[in-house]
């Protein structure tokens, strides 16, 4: 299968991977990448000589988010209901079903994550970084909270008010003590470490993996993530309605009108 947005290869036994291929955008995350990511991830879990997959970024970072520069609903890959809380309903949704193949996703992150880079991050089922990434959700300051509110799940209130509130990044040796990811290392040795990692998931039958994964994502809905996220797209939908917001959002349209007349 070709794809213009990603590229897939296999560099180990039984290990699947897909480079998101956009490093010129900072693999910003369009509605063209997203459709081909899940085509390829649908791909693999069909696949009986792929039991898992690594994603990762080409050029100098992992993903700088949701490409706003594009029509985000071009090419987009699920339907959703009209009305507020549309936007985060639909990526929400997208991201639920990396969780609910049957096949491991390993998230492999270098220079930076930020906004819908890090949902991306979330969605997969392991994580592991860069001692030096740069993790983040900016948009917090200005716009709304995340599109997929996964936070006080991934690392607890504490962490989460301080993450959202504050709109920072951390580093990965940061993320990794917090547990928004498995493990941190030398930028130098991620790949190969993930690598083993891959190697070692992809060692158990993936009749019995299935039910492995099957049992931590069951667990995670009874204690109410997928409700919360479901939740949390009335309230993303709500800040727009913000008045800092509008006028904010307001300057920023008049702010590219004035850059495209000139």
């Amino acid at each position: 299968m070709n794809y213009d947005a990603i590229v897939v290869d296999r560099p180990a036994t039984h290990v699947g991977r897909i480079t998101l291929n956009r490093p010129e955008k900072r693999n910003a995350i369009s509605g063209q990448l997203r459709s081909e990511l899940f085509d390829a991830l649908h791909r693999h879990d069909d696949d009986p000589e792929v039991r898992v997959t690594i994603i990762r970024g080409a050029g100098p970072c992992f993903s700088s988010g949701y490409d706003l520069g594009s029509s985000l609903w071009d090419d987009k890959p699920a339907w959703s209901a009209d009305g507020d809380g549309k936007w985060s309903r639909h990526v929400s949704e997208g991201w639920f079903g990396v969780w609910d193949l049957a096949k491991p996703v390993i998230a492999q992150v270098h220079g930076y994550a930020l906004a819908g880079g890090t949902e991306l991050m979330a969605a997969c089922d392991l994580a592991y970084c860069a001692d030096d990434t740069q993790i983040g959700y900016p948009v917090t300051r200005i716009i709304s909270p995340p599109d997929m509110q996964f936070h006080p799940y991934f690392v607890g209130i504490r962490h989460a008010m301080e993450l959202l509130l504050t709109g920072r990044s951390i580093d990965g040796a940061e993320a990794a003590r917090m547990g928004l990811v498995n493990r941190a290392y030398p930028a130098a040795d991620l790949e190969a470490e993930v690598l083993g990692i891959a190697s070692e998931v992809a060692r158990v039958a993936p009749d019995l993996q299935q039910i492995n994964k099957r049992s931590v994502h069951r667990a995670m809905d009874i204690m109410g993530i997928r409700a919360a996220i479901r939740a949390g797209s009335d309230l993303q939908a709500l800040a727009g309605h913000q008045r800092s917001v509008q006028r904010f959002t307001a300057n920023a349209l008049e702010s590219m009108k004035s850059t495209n007349k000139e």
